[in-house]
């Protein structure tokens, strides 16, 4: 793998088996008339972003932006000019994300789904950001699949942000049943090349009005057997 992204883009060849996932998001995004009402929508992006600031990464930075949706949060990355690799699993909401932010910045496009391998051709990161994707993973097989291409896809001295729903947060989300996360799980499952950095409860308010509590956690990919910061 090579870290060069350059503008527009596509890696890999879509997977188009029509499995449920792809059929579900797909379902919902081509059906979004307005972002503002989906369940998930954040007005800013200001939560992640002081987590990006936290690791002291700068453009020209590559970030993995796993389950990007119609996400905002695409759009500011690559304002301040970081490299971006954009997956989501549904291709509706990847058209519309492109769309939107057109020529802007270095953006690659990843239509996959992150319980599969990662194509060849996927570019090395210095920072795998996930707030989507790894809470709708029910199965173990799945799980599995989702840390190893993470731990991966990230550079050594590289970071993951993690922002799942934690163990007190509602049991579905988007009609589906979730996996939700307790600190002490999240960083087994990242794994003991990774250094736990910070971590919170974030309580996000959602376009509703109601509290969902997730579970936010920062960690670095160690250099060697004893990373020193």
């Amino acid at each position: 793998m090579n870290n060069l992204i350059c503008a527009g883009t596509t890696l890999g060849k879509p997977d188009r088996i029509m499995d449920t996932r792809r059929l579900h998001w797909d379902r919902i995004f081509t059906h979004a008339t307005d972002d503002s009402r989906l369940g998930w929508y954040e007005k800013d992006s200001s939560q992640t972003l002081k987590y990006l600031e936290m690791t002291r990464l700068s453009p020209p930075a590559t970030v993995f932006l796993a389950g990007a949706g119609t996400s905002t949060l695409a759009d500011d990355l690559l304002t301040a000019g970081y490299g971006l690799i954009v997956n989501d699993v549904s291709g509706v909401a990847l058209a519309v994300l492109r769309d939107r932010t057109g020529s802007r910045g270095r953006a690659a496009w990843l239509e996959h789904d992150l319980a599969r391998p990662l194509p060849d051709d996927l570019p090395i990161v210095d920072l795998w950001i996930d707030r989507a994707v790894l809470h709708f993973l029910l199965e173990e097989t799945e799980i599995d699949a989702y840390f190893a291409n993470m731990q991966n896809s990230v550079r050594p001295g590289g970071y993951v942000l993690q922002a799942q729903f934690s163990t007190q947060a509602a049991a579905k989300c988007a009609g589906l049943d979730l996996h939700r996360y307790s600190l002490d799980e999240l960083c087994r499952r990242v794994g003991e090349q990774f250094s736990l950095i910070h971590h919170e409860t974030y309580q996000y308010t959602m376009p509703g009005g109601d509290l969902r509590p997730y579970l936010y956690a920062l960690f670095k990919k160690r250099t060697e057997l004893k990373d020193v910061r």
